[in-house]
């Protein structure tokens, strides 16, 4: 078995996945007498990757696996085969995310402590019907509140594959200052990287079921990844 098949097999399940995959699903694609080491899976990655430096697409890993994504500063003219474009997050669901993301695990009251205002129960019902967010226990405190904290979709979203990853974040305590721009929020403003459709199989042809219509979630996929999108 060639190093370029491994290859070739590996970005042909990305693509057709449309979804990260992780080294463990990559290797199910292959026969079993054939399916390539972690080491030689890894190494055929890489090799993709370096294949894609100069072309507009690139090969990520993240929280959830790996996947073949278009080049972020590409994402604005890509996001143009989509001309309606949902408007983005409000600035106050940012910072709170922004909060959870640094902070956690952070209560509500820790969060309005910082940001000086209430938090908007609908900014927090966003967040955790995105899968963003999540309770991840509560503080032993009168009142037991929630400690919140961010998912591995959060990092999947923003292209990370460790909290450690995140862009620093400079003085939290100065967030209610209206010049303040948050790392996290230039992050969905500088265009995150979109991940590619999910590809149909050569000479297969589509039922009307497996057809993605306008207005899916493949497309709502694609026009994510280049700017949030609002609840």
């Amino acid at each position: 078995m060639s190093d370029s098949y491994v290859k070739h097999v590996a970005e042909a399940a990305l693509l057709a996945s449309g979804r990260a995959l992780t080294l463990a699903e990559l290797q199910q694609v292959f026969d079993e007498n054939t399916r390539p080491h972690t080491t030689e899976l890894r190494a055929a990655l890489d090799a993709l990757a370096r294949d894609y430096e100069q072309r507009g697409i690139e090969l990520k890993e993240t929280a959830a696996g790996f996947r073949i994504q278009v080049r972020r500063q590409f994402a604005n003219e890509i996001s143009r085969l989509w001309p309606e474009r949902p408007p983005k997050y409000s600035r106050a669901l940012l910072e709170t995310l922004a909060l959870i993301a640094y902070r956690q695990p952070i209560t509500r009251a820790e969060i309005e402590a910082v940001r000086g205002v209430a938090v908007n129960p609908n900014i927090l019902k966003t967040l955790l019907e995105r899968n963003w967010i999540r309770v991840l226990g509560h503080r032993d405190v009168p009142g037991h509140p929630e400690l919140l904290g961010t998912t591995r979709e959060f990092l999947d979203y923003f292209g990370l594959k460790h909290l450690e990853d995140l862009p620093p974040l400079a003085e939290l305590t100065s967030l209610g200052d209206s010049n303040v721009q948050l790392a996290l929020s230039d992050m969905a403003e500088s265009d995150p990287a979109i991940p590619l459709p999910q590809m149909p199989l050569a000479e297969e042809e589509l039922t009307e079921d497996d057809a993605a219509p306008a207005g899916s979630q493949v497309t709502g996929e694609l026009v994510a990844g280049s700017q949030l999108l609002s609840s």
